[in-house]
């Protein structure tokens, strides 16, 4: 969430240097703005695919989880019967 919240602002704040260079006047975009907003650009890049790249690995730790419970799950009704057998056999 936090990642997500950062290439938000990021990209809100490049946005805002994107249309101040344009309505900034007459003589165009200087090479300051223009490495600025090209930092800015790069900036959201690397954003962008370290929150994909988290996206992708909660997947897979989802994923992870998923097939973890389920072994338990299966763990469990083995050991109720378990328990439900020894509990014939001792009768």
């Amino acid at each position: 969430m936090k990642i997500v919240k950062v290439v938000r602002t990021t990209a809100i704040i490049a946005a805002f240097a994107v249309t101040t260079a344009f309505l900034s006047g007459c003589g165009g975009v200087s090479e300051a703005e223009m490495a600025q907003l090209n930092n800015l650009k790069s900036e959201v890049n690397s954003l962008q695919s370290q929150a994909n790249s988290l996206k992708d690995e909660r997947a897979s730790l989802e994923k992870e989880i998923a097939a973890k419970t389920a072994k338990l799950a299966e763990c469990n009704k083995q050991k109720e019967e378990t328990k439900a057998n020894l509990e014939k056999m001792s009768k």
